[in-house]
């Protein structure tokens, strides 16, 4: 057993990431040569030697990010030291002489086990730069925090850093199958290569984890919500094994999905009723055997009884009877389990947004302390704009785990530059009023409105084989800006986009300050050319690719475009206020009260709280139909805009990488105007009023737009939808 941690662990160092100038492959971390001789000689004064205090895999992971990173930043080995000008000390705080703890001690009470301190200190008339925390891992989220100030062209002359992340369990939700399928996924193949682990430990799991840890990210759900049994099986916790085996000198703890059914898919029992004695040992006898080969497995991430999953809803039993069955098994190895409150009902539903909302919140408080209920950013699906989900604010004595999209299942697409963490931003900022006023979503995320002991986020991962892990290269921002907003959900999604522009590009300002306005706008543009003015879900069903306001012939209503937009002859839009549905009602007083009208209610959400008449005048003048028209043409000269920056920039950015951004945006231009014209060639069929004068006419007609089929559009999920 000995002997292959330590084969793994020298693998985990043989296959340093590549230094390339602007590789797809490198991400954020790419330690371009600093040009600048000024600034290249100041750092190179600053940090003359490196000396590790302590010895651990994280550390030697520190050591080795740093050192490549000198390595390709001045094109100069960084020497081990022991003293001296310049030296560069790695350690946590256990392991530092007293000498330099005592000038430090001041600052651990501000940091949590996972955050760190970097000072420049002068010892014996030394200037040295430490890097410590309370835990190796802080160790290496300070080193990473070292390298970004440098990549980003900081002064580090007089540093004084003390951060730690607001939000305990950081993880990506991987849609990953276990035949390298991955739903929703638009990136190639999963990097999981299940059939050939354990043997192989591809490069690709270390440097996913550089990647990841760089951004304090330090959970992985290794496969799909749409679970497989299999994956519990002796043979697949042996591969499981050997992923966390990489992942762990980097802080990241894997997780697994579990099919609620897996005790009776085993063959071991006849049930999976959650409150069956034999049911109860399985699942701790099963935790055990896993806990066993991984000691820091995280726990279970479950999809239980939503869109034809099994879950103790088939017993007659409640969500809390489920969770806690299973909370119960992996507690005595400090495990969690992250119940995801994604249902709603397969009969005809009176409003699809109330489900979840029905479903938990009478049984807030009565979850056990190690399950975090996961819950969308939004009541509906991951739509270019919702509002925030009512259980933020409806669950106070309940940990609540929000659940980001970071793949873009109905946003275009890896073809369209969509940049996501301006929707998370917008959705942290929403104030719930649960404590009053600004009781934000970010607040209720951090437990720190009513002192959680539990927190996390999760996004679903946008990550694959391609070349450049995400598809489209900027499709990596989203992933950086998940990360560092899980790490402080308070940031400014203005200020990422900048740092992972410098860090991925280029410092220059004339290419960071017309692309950072670009990314912070394209989300925006996204919203107005698929679903304006609080449209929502009129994609085409299935695939989800593509307009298809008009599909009303599935099974289920709420699987149908037309159930969420309700269009007719006297107007387009969902009714949520308590003249409708009254789903308005599941958020706080304030909010009910702003949104039950028409007139008060942001525009940005007006359709998705009222049915409004075509002719209803907006705030400027104009109707609802032209107003309609007119957003979805702004929309499409929103991307024409981004079309012409671009164009701009190739002076800055590698021909590659230069070349596949511009045939995506024209991908995107192509598809705005499809998305503007099908959907005001359907809507004109109720409205009965003229396209304005300054939106183009369609270029085809209804029956055309109604023809265009794609079954083999990339990331379709199970037969089952």
């Amino acid at each position: 057993m000995k002997l292959k941690k330590i084969s793994l662990l020298l693998l985990i160092f043989y296959f340093p990431l590549a230094t390339n100038a602007q590789s797809d492959y490198d991400l954020w971390l790419q330690y371009e040569e600093i040009q600048d001789a000024g600034l290249s000689q100041s750092y190179l004064n600053l940090l003359t030697g490196i000396k590790v205090i302590g010895n651990s895999p994280t550390l030697d992971a520190s050591r080795h990010e740093i050192s490549n990173a000198y390595t390709s930043f001045f094109d100069e080995e960084l020497k081990n030291a022991n003293s001296g000008d310049g030296l560069l000390i790695l350690a946590n705080i256990d392991q530092l002489p007293s000498d330099l703890s005592n000038s430090v001690k001041s600052d651990l009470g501000k940091i949590n086990s996972e955050g760190y301190i970097i000072r420049s200190l002068s010892n014996n008339g030394n200037k040295i730069t430490l890097i410590t925390g309370k835990t190796d891992v802080g160790v290496l989220y300070g080193s990473f925090r070292l390298i970004k100030e440098m990549q980003l062209h900081n002064d580090i002359s007089n540093l004084a850093i003390i951060d730690s992340p607001k939000i305990q369990k950081r993880v990506l939700n991987h849609w990953d199958n276990l035949d390298r399928t991955v739903e929703r996924g638009y990136a190639g193949f999963s990097l999981w290569d299940w059939h050939l682990l354990p043997e192989l430990i591809k490069p690709e799991y270390t440097d996913y984890a550089r990647a990841n840890a760089s951004i304090g990210i330090n959970g992985t759900v290794l496969t799909n919500v749409n679970a497989n049994s299999l994956i519990l099986t002796e043979q697949y916790i042996e591969k499981v094994k050997a992923l966390a085996e990489v992942f762990r000198p980097y802080g990241i703890q894997v997780y697994l999905t579990a099919r609620f059914s897996a005790p009776l898919e085993s063959g071991d029992v006849d049930t999976a009723d959650p409150l069956n004695a034999e049911v109860k040992q399985w699942w701790k006898d099963k935790a055990d055997e896993i806990y066993a080969e991984i000691p820091d497995f995280g726990g279970f991430l479950v999809k239980a009884n939503s869109e034809g999953q099994p879950g103790p809803n088939n017993y007659d039993r409640t969500h809390v009877d489920g969770a806690n069955m299973l909370a119960e098994a992996v507690a005595p190895h400090d495990g969690i389990i992250m119940w995801r409150a994604f249902v709603y009902s397969e009969h005809d539903p009176e409003d699809r947004a109330k489900q979840a909302y029905s479903e938990f919140v009478p049984f807030d408080g009565q979850f056990k302390d190690n399950v975090l209920v996961q819950v969308k950013n939004g009541p509906i699906d991951f739509q270019p704009r919702e509002p925030f989900h009512p259980m933020f604010g409806a669950m106070p004595n309940t940990p609540l785990m929000m659940e980001f999209q970071i793949t873009q299942e109905y946003l275009g697409f890896a073809s369209h530059l969509v940049y996501l963490p301006k929707l998370f931003e917008e959705t942290l900022e929403e104030d719930t009023y649960v404590n009053g006023e600004n009781s934000t979503v970010a607040k209720v995320i951090d437990g720190s409105l009513s002192n959680k002991k539990l927190t996390g986020i999760a996004g679903v991962a946008n990550i694959g084989t391609a070349k450049n892990w995400t598809g489209h290269p900027f499709g990596q921002s989203s992933w950086y800006g998940f990360g560092r907003l899980a790490w402080d959900p308070y940031m400014s999604s203005e200020e990422i986009a900048e740092e992972w522009l410098k860090m991925t590009f280029t410092n220059e300002d004339e290419f960071v300050e017309p692309v950072t306005d670009l990314m912070i706008k394209s989300r925006e543009a996204v919203v107005k050319y698929m679903t304006p003015l609080g449209l929502h879900h009129i994609m085409d069903t299935g695939h989800h690719y593509g307009p298809g306001p008009w599909v009303s012939n599935l099974s289920r209503p709420e699987w149908n475009p037309v159930y969420y937009h309700k269009a007719d002859t006297d107007g387009i839009g969902f009714d949520r206020t308590t003249s409708g549905s009254d789903a308005l009602s599941q958020y706080a007083d304030p909010i009910a009260e702003r949104y039950n009208s028409p007139e008060t209610t942001p525009e940005k959400y007006l359709l998705w709280f009222h049915h409004l008449p075509w002719d209803y005048q907006m705030k400027n003048g104009e109707t609802l139909w032209h107003n309609l028209a007119i957003t979805y043409q702004e929309g499409v000269e929103d991307v024409e805009e981004m079309v012409e920056t671009w164009k701009n920039m190739e002076e800055y950015v590698d021909q590659e990488r230069y070349e596949k951004v511009s045939m995506f945006l024209q991908i995107q231009l192509k598809e705005a105007k499809w998305w503007r014209d099908a959907c005001l060639t359907y809507f004109q069929e109720f409205s009965n009023m003229e396209i304005p004068e300054t939106v183009p006419q369609p270029e085809h007609d209804l029956k055309y737009y109604k023809s265009l089929e794609f079954p083999f559009a990339p990331g379709i999920r199970p037969s089952w939808e």
